[in-house]
């Protein structure tokens, strides 16, 4: 098998039925890999390209990918791995993200092999009556077994009514589609087998289903997310990709490794030191994304502000109509309000450079000498030169 074990395993939790599917691909037959989202922020992270990249692996060896956008279900929103109901979104913010999403995606897969659907083609038609008979098929019993309504049971949180039929929507995508094999995070494993369930139940070949490892977010603790703010987006610039992964905690390094990249883990754990063990990483996920020359680049600026304590080469210019640091930091965007300006400022996280001198601001009613055209850095990676 050679190659395909190697796929079929790397980052992979587990595969139901796994002797199924590696029948199915020795038979060379053309398979159907599902794939579900639900565009419920406008931007794809690390944690989802991990399956991006594993349906990638599998489009290369010639089967179909279909990449179905949860128009409908985003509407109700997935309780995978939550402990409260998702807000509801609008069909304008969903079509927006969709969209998105797709341009995203192609990053990863080829588009244009991949069979694009929305799951709002056949429940925007469905009667009432359609509907019931589906959810006749599924009992109050097994939904509350998945943990997080479980969970939520114990706690004490409320579960409305629709969230119990999420599943059920997304197990009828997979008849819909007449999937194969459906691919998603371990957190999807109830959803996908359900989908496998009523499969059999409605007298077809019931899918395979993987589960691919969850990617922990750059925080370390918790899963990579748009809302926990621990995420790094694909198509955040080179710079900014390249520093928030060398500062990812060094007990991220080898997971990330495995599920982002596909250089082998012996190559890096050669390499003695962490640091360096990261930069390879950095490096590496930068250039699949952006290319090796920016991936060069993004090295070279990053080493000149940790290393030699210089400043980035292209800064962004903002005009200001404040001295004060406190209004310079909201009028920049360098802060969100007042009140988290004065908490960069308390907190020793605001700097800013005169000519070749480089000042930690302290007092949060200072006053910046706006004409000398300074450079105000909030943490580490950010930058901002300011004019009036």
């Amino acid at each position: 098998m050679g190659n395909l074990e190697e796929i079929l395993s790397r980052g992979v939790e587990e595969i139901i039925e796994k002797d199924s599917l590696i029948e199915k691909l020795k038979s060379r037959k053309k398979l159907r890999f599902k794939f579900g989202v639900d565009p419920t922020a406008p931007d794809i992270h690390l944690g989802i390209a991990v399956l991006l990249r594993k349906l990638a692996e599998f489009q290369k060896l010639g089967h179909k990918i279909i990449f179905l956008i949860g128009d409908f279900t985003a509407t109700i929103g997935d309780p995978s791995g939550v402990n409260k109901t998702r807000p509801i979104l609008t069909p304008r913010e969903i079509d927006q993200n969709a969209r998105t999403y797709l341009a995203q995606a192609g990053k990863i897969l080829d588009i244009k092999k991949t069979e694009i659907r929305r799951n709002s083609e056949w429940y925007k038609k469905m009667s009432l009556a359609d509907f019931l008979k589906i959810k006749s098929h599924f009992t109050i019993q097994r939904i509350l077994e998945r943990d997080d309504f479980s969970d939520r049971l114990k706690q004490g949180v409320e579960i409305v009514s629709y969230e119990i039929d999420y599943p059920v929507l997304q197990a009828y995508d997979s008849v819909m589609l007449r999937a194969d094999i459906e691919i998603g995070g371990t957190d999807q494993k109830f959803n996908m087998l359900a989908g496998r369930r009523l499969m059999k139940k409605m007298g077809l070949p019931p899918q395979d289903v993987m589960t691919m490892k969850i990617l922990v977010g750059t925080d370390g603790k918790k899963k990579m997310s748009k809302s926990l703010g621990n995420y790094i987006g694909i198509a955040e610039s080179p710079q900014e990709m390249y520093g928030k992964i060398m500062s990812i905690p060094d007990e991220l390094i080898e997971p990330y490794l495995l599920l982002c990249t596909d250089i082998s883990l012996d190559e890096v754990r050669a390499i003695k030191n962490p640091r360096d063990r990261k930069a390879r990483l950095a490096f590496e996920i930068v250039q699949i994304y952006h290319g090796q020359k920016a991936a060069q680049e993004a090295e070279e600026e990053f080493n000149q502000i940790f290393k030699e304590s210089q400043v980035p080469s292209k800064i962004p210019v903002t005009f200001v109509k404040s001295s004060k640091i406190i209004d310079i930091l909201v009028e920049t965007g360098l802060a969100s309000s007042k009140s988290e300006a004065r908490r960069l400022v308390e907190q020793g996280g605001v700097r800013i450079k005169i000519k070749n001198k480089r000042v930690k601001i302290k007092d949060i009613n200072a006053g910046i000498p706006i004409k000398e055209n300074p450079i105000i850095q909030v943490g580490k990676r950010r930058f901002v030169r300011v004019k009036k």
